[in-house]
C-alpha cells in the first residue's frame, strides 16, 4: 500500500506546477508580445487573470515584463513549497524556502524551454502544413533563445544546429542548479 503523504505531496505539487506553468507561459508570451487574439493566449489570460489583474493595479509592468504576474508566480511557488513542507512534516528556514522557490522557478523556466525547443524541432520536421494556434507561439517563445545562437553558429549544410546547442546549454544549467 502506498503512502498517503506521498500521494498528497504528488497531488499538491502537480496541481500547483500546472498552474505555475500556465502563469510562466503568460509572462513569456507577454514578453515576446505574442498575438493576444490567439485562442491559446486567450485561454492563458482567462485562467490567470483572476490572480494577476488585481495585483497589476498595484504593481505596474516594467516594459514588457509583467511584474504583477511574476509576484503571483513567486507567491504561488512559495505556497506550494509551504504546503509540501506541511504535508511531509519537515521544518525549513524561511530564507531557505524563499531561495528554493526562486531556484525551482528558474528550473521550471529551463525545463519549459527544453520542451518548447524540442517541440519546435519536431514541428520543423513534420509540421510544415500544421495549422494549430500553438505552432506560432512555440516559434515566438523559442526565437529569443535560438536567435543569438544562430548569429554565432550559422547553418551547416542546411542544418540549423542552434536547437542542439541550446538544449545542451539548458541541460547543463539544469544540472548546475541541482534543484
Amino acid at each position: 500500500m502506498g503512502s498517503p503523504t506521498a500521494a498528497f505531496s504528488f497531488l499538491v505539487e502537480t496541481l500547483f506546477h500546472l498552474y505555475l506553468v500556465v502563469l510562466l507561459l503568460r509572462i513569456l508570451l507577454e514578453m515576446v508580445r505574442s498575438d493576444f487574439y490567439n485562442p491559446i493566449v486567450q485561454l492563458l489570460l482567462k485562467v490567470t487573470d483572476p490572480l494577476v489583474k488585481p495585483l497589476s493595479r498595484l504593481i505596474p509592468p516594467a516594459g514588457r515584463l509583467n511584474l504583477a504576474a511574476i509576484v503571483v508566480l513567486y507567491l504561488i511557488q512559495l505556497l506550494s513549497l509551504f504546503l509540501l513542507i506541511l504535508i511531509v512534516g519537515a521544518n525549513l528556514d524561511p530564507l531557505v524556502l524563499a531561495l528554493v522557490a526562486v531556484l525551482r522557478l528558474v528550473r521550471m523556466l529551463l525545463v519549459l524551454y527544453l520542451v518548447l525547443i524540442i517541440a519546435g524541432v519536431i514541428l520543423s520536421w513534420v509540421g510544415q502544413n500544421f495549422r494549430h494556434p500553438i505552432v506560432p507561439l512555440i516559434y515566438q517563445l523559442t526565437d529569443p533563445v535560438l536567435a543569438p545562437i544562430r548569429r554565432v553558429l550559422p547553418p551547416l549544410g542546411g542544418f540549423d544546429l542552434s536547437p542542439l546547442v541550446a538544449l545542451i546549454g539548458i541541460q547543463f544549467l539544469i544540472i548546475l542548479l541541482g534543484v
